[in-house]
C-alpha cells in the first residue's frame, strides 16, 4: 500500500513522501496514529497543493529577503563608542549594538545573531559586516564606528 507521510517516520521517510508499506503496518500503525494517509487520489491532490503552496510561501519570503538586503546595502550605521588614548575602542562593537542602531538609524529592525561577525569590531572606522537574512541571501551593513 502506497502512503503519504504526514509526519517525519524514523527509517521510513519524512513529511510529504509518497513510500510503499505493507498494508497492516499502515492500517494498524501509520493511519491510526495520524503519521499518514493512504496515497489515493484525493490525498495525492492535497499534497501537490500543499507543496505548490509552500514553494510559494518559500518564494515571497526569498524575494523579501531580497528587498531587504538592498535595503541594507543602501545604507550605513553610525555607532559611537568610548575611546581611550590613540584612539584605543574600550570594549567592543558587538551585534546586539549593531542591531539597535540599525533599529533606529534605518528603521531595520535585525535579530543580533543574524551578524556574522568574524571578529569583534576593536578599531574606530568604517567596517562591512555581513548580515544572513535568508539561506541564500546575505546583506553587507557598513558600520561606521566614531570616537564618543
Amino acid at each position: 500500500m502506497q502512503v503519504v507521510l504526514l509526519q517525519d517516520v524514523k527509517s521510513l521517510g519524512k513529511k510529504g513522501e509518497i513510500v510503499k508499506v505493507n498494508d497492516g503496518y499502515a492500517r494498524n500503525y501509520i493511519i491510526p496514529k495520524k503519521l499518514g494517509v493512504e496515497a489515493n487520489a484525493t490525498n495525492l491532490n492535497d499534497l501537490k497543493l500543499q507543496k505548490a503552496h509552500e514553494a510559494k510561501v518559500a518564494k515571497e519570503l526569498l524575494e523579501a529577503a531580497k528587498e531587504l538586503a538592498r535595503n541594507i546595502e543602501a545604507g550605513q550605521v553610525n555607532v559611537s563608542v568610548k575611546t581611550g588614548e590613540g584612539g584605543k575602542v574600550f570594549g567592543s562593537v558587538s551585534g546586539k549594538e549593531i542591531a539597535a542602531a540599525a533599529k533606529e538609524q534605518l528603521g531595520i529592525e535585525l535579530d543580533k545573531k543574524k551578524f556574522a561577525l568574524d571578529d569583534a569590531i576593536k578599531t574606530v572606522g568604517v567596517h562591512e559586516v555581513l548580515v544572513k537574512l535568508h539561506k541564500d541571501v546575505t546583506a553587507k551593513l557598513k558600520v561606521n564606528v566614531t570616537e564618543a
